[in-house]
């Protein structure tokens, strides 16, 4: 059953409101219909799918033709996103720094500089797409989920964390060398859209930034960036990267070895039990081990080896170097575990809202769709965070939705009775709802 436009919700109303800048006023409504769609579809997010559930006079080529052809800027959509993230986060961080100064012991000297870490999380993710061969920006990248490499697209996306509050940033379609020479197109590699994400990001003022990638970014270019910028950075690290170890028989008084040869030189006594950060009421214990020292094509850094078990075979051990050089070991897999946020984000967003569903052919209609979808991620955070503070408890993107969707249903029920009370006939409102 359709829900009329005129049942959308006061707060999601007023969220889109806020994107009125980007928009023509025709296009505007398209983007409240695709929005309102998103949230309350319950099949495939395809074109005809998310019209499906919105009873507005719109035709499937109009709504193609907004995600296709008409002229305006997913730049812009994503920098209003991020300016209302940034205005409601900004006391969340004045309000930390206040905790943190009113906590500090009173002594005499400067008092220490509160500290509020801001993680830019960066990943990619493939789309995989098994019918779409005419679609452009198609190529064979590496799935996760299949364990093999799969025809798709590839989105390169950013994610900014904040005080627990999360903000996608602009997505980027990653095309391989010779898909861009037939469709005639500068090539960039993963590596030049994380660099340039990483050298373009303006953070939150007074936080501090830290850089989370997984092993497939750990580039010395990356990290120079990060350096350049005064962000902190942290990646994964490959069993085959070499870490500078002393000694005293070498000619230069140290040797590089690999990362698992190193691991299975280590004792039970050089690991420490540290808990991994979750939102369980008893978080997982891992078992963690530290040093200061040099990764080859890297620079200075702490390398960290985390195994699940004490017992846990070389194996099984992961790998990971940062560059907060004073940071404990619990710091340290505290940065780790912020990481996983991109994950839940890719997870939401082909689940919740469809991220991998487009029937689209060009490639800046499927980067519109994402960036469509990405909004209506950033408003479901936004319903997230006021619920956490109504619930006082932990709360899910699929609570937040499924909230959405009561709401909206219960104005869909009082619309109905309106309609019933003013004498409308069973039928005309049943041949405006029906989909």
């Amino acid at each position: 059953m359709r829900v009329p436009i005129i049942c959308m919700d006061d707060r999601l109303r007023h969220f889109t409101a806020a994107f009125r800048p980007c928009f023509s006023r025709p296009q505007h409504r398209y983007f409240e219909i695709v929005l309102l769609a998103v949230l309350l579809c319950q099949e495939a997010k395809t074109l005809s799918g998310l019209l499906r559930h919105v009873a507005v006079p719109v035709t499937l080529s109009g709504l193609s033709r907004f995600l296709a052809k008409a002229p305006w800027s997913t730049a812009a959509v994503a920098q209003t996103w991020r300016q209302r993230f940034d205005t409601q986060v900004a006391p969340l961080v004045q309000a930390e720094q206040a905790r943190q100064r009113a906590a500090q012991p009173k002594r005499r000297g400067r008092p220490t500089t509160p500290v509020v870490t801001g993680y830019l999380i960066g990943d990619d993710s493939t789309m995989h797409k098994v019918r779409g061969k005419k679609m452009a920006g198609l190529g064979k990248h590496y799935s996760t989920t299949a364990g093999t490499r799969v025809v798709g697209h590839s989105l390169v996306q950013g994610l900014y964390v904040v005080q627990g509050r999360q903000c996608p940033l602009e997505p980027q379609l990653y095309r391989q060398q010779a898909v861009c020479a037939t469709e005639q197109v500068p090539f960039q590699s993963k590596i030049d859209l994380m660099d340039d994400l990483i050298r373009t990001f303006q953070p939150l003022p007074g936080t501090r930034t830290h850089v989370l990638l997984d092993s497939w970014y750990a580039a010395k270019r990356l990290w120079q960036t990060a350096r350049e910028r005064g962000f902190l950075i942290s990646t994964g690290l490959k069993s085959n990267r070499l870490l500078r170890i002393e000694d005293p028989d070498a000619p230069n008084g140290w040797r590089w070895e690999g990362l698992t040869a190193y691991a299975a030189g280590l004792t039970d006594a050089d690991y420490q039990r540290v808990p991994w950060p979750s939102q369980e009421a008893e978080p997982r214990q891992v078992w963690v081990h530290v040093v200061q020292t040099r990764v080859k094509t890297l620079y200075r850094c702490q390398v960290i080896l985390v195994k699940e078990t004490l017992d846990a075979p070389v194996t099984q051990v992961r790998y990971f170097a940062s560059s907060d050089l004073t940071a404990d070991a619990a710091t340290l897999v505290g940065h780790l575990a912020a990481r996983w946020a991109v994950e839940v984000l890719f997870a939401d967003g082909k689940e919740l809202l469809g991220l991998d569903q487009y029937q689209v052919m060009s490639a800046e209609a499927l980067v519109r769709f994402w960036t469509l979808a990405w909004a209506t991620y950033c408003f479901l955070d936004e319903e997230r965070a006021r619920l956490r503070r109504e619930w006082q408890r932990h709360v899910t993107l699929g609570d937040a939705r499924r909230e959405v969707q009561r709401t909206h249903w219960r104005h869909l029920i009082i619309w109905m009775h309106q309609q019933f009370v003013a004498g409308t006939a069973p039928q005309t409102v049943f041949d405006r709802l029906a989909a």
